[in-house]
């Protein structure tokens, strides 16, 4: 790096993984795993809400008043906004199975990124250099596709 003729950037790795009854089955645990913290975080939701509805009608002297009733509403809107979250990440997430299962054997799946470092010099194509992509069986890197 003295003589101005290199420099080291940072990249982003597509990591690409060939589809095996192995990756099959770890994906499907996997978003059935998030599908029951989902559906856990639904119901803890619902029962906070609940218990902080409880407890502001009981410290307050008439529960009927206004005040109260805007604090319930209040509490209430919170608590649907993030049941609506939580139902729009569980319906991806129910489509991200449907898709996983619908994978033909041996096709070659986006599977996520990494970042690393390169060495570009005066003469390199930087846009091959920023294309770099590994290839993955099983976990087992198969392949180191462009950007060396």
């Amino acid at each position: 790096m003295s003589n101005g003729t290199s420099l080291s950037i940072k990249r982003t790795i597509t990591v690409r993984a060939v589809v095996t009854p192995r990756w099959k089955e770890d994906a499907e645990r996997e978003i059935s795993t998030a599908l029951s913290n989902s559906d856990a975080q639904l119901a803890q939701l619902e029962q906070e809400g609940q218990q902080v509805i409880e407890e502001i009608r009981r410290q307050s002297a008439n529960p009927l008043d206004p005040r109260v009733q805007d604090q319930v509403a209040d509490i209430q809107q919170q608590v649907g906004v993030k049941r609506a979250e939580l139902e729009e990440q569980k319906r991806q997430m129910l489509e991200q199975q449907r898709q996983v299962r619908d994978l033909e054997m041996e096709q070659i799946v986006e599977q996520g990124q990494l970042e690393s470092f390169c060495t570009v010099q005066v003469g390199d194509n930087l846009v091959e250099k920023l294309q770099a992509a590994v290839l993955v069986r099983d976990g087992v890197i198969e392949a180191i596709e462009g950007g060396l």
